[in-house]
């Protein structure tokens, strides 16, 4: 069974996708981090997207791999762990133009699909339920306020990275998130966009186990179905 959950960022989607992974017993995908990895190989090695082949030069010999080291999961870009930096306000500031790119995507959705093979997983992202899994068992998509999601990811990155966000405010994150939905939402490849056969969900005011919960019932009902 493949279930995937879409929706804009600090929607709580890698959360919700990894606490509903471990009910199911299922295998959970952040691909959002894969799009983050690529980006930080990208920026590492100074690759101008602008210019067709050589970024696919680069696609080609692209090193990516997910590792857990007791429970937890890292992120390896050419034999570095990068499960943090990937994190970090300039990754975070491109990964939306990158992920944008025909290129990229055309990599990464092929990646995904071969991950996707003969198992049961939880897929999150932005286009799963869309283009790379249009058939998913099940499709979630959440969304949130504005500025719920914006106090959101104010507190993440202040927690996260304390020395680089001193100068961060909620309306500067409010401004960021505005412009990330809008950029998302009308890329020419992939834009963000719910999948006609998705349940939608607002989680601006319930918490991740009240998210959840809804969720396992579509899993309920899905399965009295068959």
């Amino acid at each position: 069974m493949i279930i995937t959950i879409d929706g804009p960022i600090a929607t709580g989607k890698s959360s919700i996708a990894k606490r509903l992974a471990e009910l199911l017993g299922f295998i959970y995908f952040d691909t959002g981090a894969m799009y983050r990895c690529l980006t930080y190989g990208i920026m590492q090695h100074n690759i101008d997207v602008n210019q067709p082949v050589k970024l696919k030069e680069f696609l080609d010999t692209f090193s990516f791999d997910v590792t857990i080291h007791h429970g937890v999961k890292k992120y390896i870009v050419f034999d570095e762990d990068v499960t943090e930096k990937i994190r970090g306000e300039s990754v975070t500031n491109l990964v939306s133009e990158i992920s944008a790119i025909s290129l990229v995507r055309t990599k990464l959705v092929a990646l995904q699909r071969d991950l996707s093979q003969g198992i049961n997983a939880v897929f999150e992202g932005r286009d799963m339920g869309t283009v790379v899994f249009p058939n998913a068992d099940l499709k979630i998509f959440l969304t949130g306020r504005s500025e719920v999601r914006a106090r959101r990811r104010f507190e993440e990155l202040r927690h996260r990275f304390p020395g680089e966000t001193q100068t961060l405010t909620i309306e500067k994150a409010l401004e960021d998130i505005n412009k990330r939905d809008l950029y998302d939402s009308t890329r020419e490849h992939s834009p963000l966009q719910k999948a006609d056969d998705a349940y939608p969900v607002d989680t601006s005011d319930l918490s991740i186990d009240e998210i959840v919960n809804k969720i396992l019932e579509y899993v309920d009902n899905l399965s009295t179905q068959e």
